[in-house]
């Protein structure tokens, strides 16, 4: 890609990634909003307030975390790491832990089992498929959550930088502390909150499934599966380009 258009200030690519930024400082914000408002808000608006938080994560998940994968959005390590640990915090999972399990994703491009019953990609909608079939997706959206083995991620990064694996499990502690923290002063929150978290990340795997549903793992330009609707795209930061970024996923989401 030509450099000439590249910010000369802070951002690494372009300025648009303010963008993705602010929206993700909001995200957090929007979780600690509901955290002090929730003892003086009827018990309908915090409910309507949870679903928007569901639905936020998916948002958050395939669109702000996901572009920062590919492309992270500040020049400066240091501000990098300060956002990956704020995702982490907002949504409570590594994003250090997310950016391995994704890159692997790239790998197998939701590969089908080998003979040995393997996948490359932890992520593929055929690893627990039958007969060489997609799993069903109701089974893949509500099970995945819990099919992540962190001691496997942690070694996987481990095996490139150390030093990433290491705040990988640094960003998991302050997420602990912080859901700690949460029970400490509000546990009527916390307790509340556990169905809308459990159901962001579900939601953020049915967006994978359907990502890949009908794609061809043999086939470069079909590897992930598209959606051309506007206002998906233009909500979701262009993550319904899905074909198109999996055959280049290092182009900036804003020239999918």
């Amino acid at each position: 890609m030509a450099t000439k258009n590249k910010p000369s200030f802070l951002f690494a690519y372009s300025y648009w990634d303010s963008i993705p930024v602010i929206c993700g400082i909001l995200h957090f914000t929007y979780l600690i909003g509901m955290f002090l408002w929730f003892d003086r808000l009827p018990w309908y608006i915090n409910i309507t307030l949870g679903l928007i938080y569901a639905v936020s994560i998916s948002w958050n998940i395939n669109g702000i975390s996901h572009n920062f994968i590919h492309n992270p959005y500040f020049k400066s390590d240091l501000l990098n790491r300060i956002f990956s640990l704020l995702e982490s915090l907002t949504m409570i999972f590594s994003q250090t832990f997310y950016d391995a399990v994704h890159k692997r994703h790239h790998v197998g491009n939701s590969d089908k089992p080998d003979q040995n019953g393997k996948t490359i990609d932890w992520l593929s909608i055929y690893r627990y498929g039958i007969n060489g079939e997609p799993e069903n997706v109701w089974a893949y959206t509500f099970k995945s959550y819990f099919r992540d083995d962190p001691a496997e991620i942690y070694r996987e990064i481990k095996k490139r930088t150390p030093g990433l694996a290491r705040f990988g499990v640094f960003e998991i502690i302050c997420s602990i502390l912080m859901v700690l923290v949460g029970f400490a002063l509000n546990w009527k929150f916390m307790l509340f909150m556990v169905p809308f978290y459990y159901l962001g990340h579900c939601l953020s795997s049915l967006n994978g499934w359907y990502e890949h549903w009908k794609g061809n793992p043999d086939l470069p330009i079909a590897w992930g599966v598209s959606s051309y609707s506007k206002l998906y795209n233009f909500i979701w930061f262009n993550n319904g380009y899905h074909a198109e970024h999996h055959y280049r996923p290092k182009h900036h989401w804003t020239k999918m």
